[in-house]
């Protein structure tokens, strides 16, 4: 099965493995997105001289967007890396924020916060679920090979080539 120059492997025609996987991993950037989007302005004190949490929230709800846009419109190895990063960068912080005290760095703050609530939790799932949806629909994606055919004809044409 094509799609804008990639091939998706293991999938016959026809199959809806590639259609639910992206509909997975756009579902989930959104609720990545929206989240980030309603909690950002609670959070937009925290650094006068810095970038201040609240605007990583507008960051990381963009980006969410953005990757989600980006796998529902031109679906390949591109756009599931994106996807990846995105939603595994996600989680990797909001982990690394909830169990370790990281202190302010350059103009970045404190954004330590030892508590999960139904957002932070929704967040978090939607995360975990976009990462591994994008990590198998990379995996899932080859690029296009040639065939024997298009080898063996490739190879007749330079072997009568050489001969005169």
């Amino acid at each position: 099965m094509k799609q804008h120059g990639y091939r998706t492997s293991r999938s016959r025609r026809g199959s809806p493995v590639p259609v639910l996987l992206r509909l997975i991993i756009v579902v989930t950037l959104v609720i990545d997105a929206v989240v980030h989007i309603r909690l950002a302005p609670g959070y937009q004190s925290a650094a006068p001289d810095g970038i201040g949490e609240g605007n990583l929230f507008f960051f990381e709800a963009a980006a969410a967007a953005a990757a989600a846009l980006y796998v529902l419109v031109r679906p390949g190895k591109v756009a599931y890396l994106a996807a990846l990063v995105v939603a595994g960068g996600g989680l990797g912080v909001l982990l690394l924020y909830r169990y370790i005290d990281v202190p302010a760095f350059g103009p970045f703050p404190a954004m330590y916060e030892p508590v999960w609530f139904t957002e932070k939790t929704l967040t978090a799932l939607a995360q975990v679920v976009a990462t591994i949806a994008a990590a198998i629909a990379l995996h899932r994606t080859r690029l296009p090979r040639k065939s024997k055919k298009d080898t063996g004809e490739f190879l007749h044409r330079a072997h009568r080539r050489s001969r005169g």
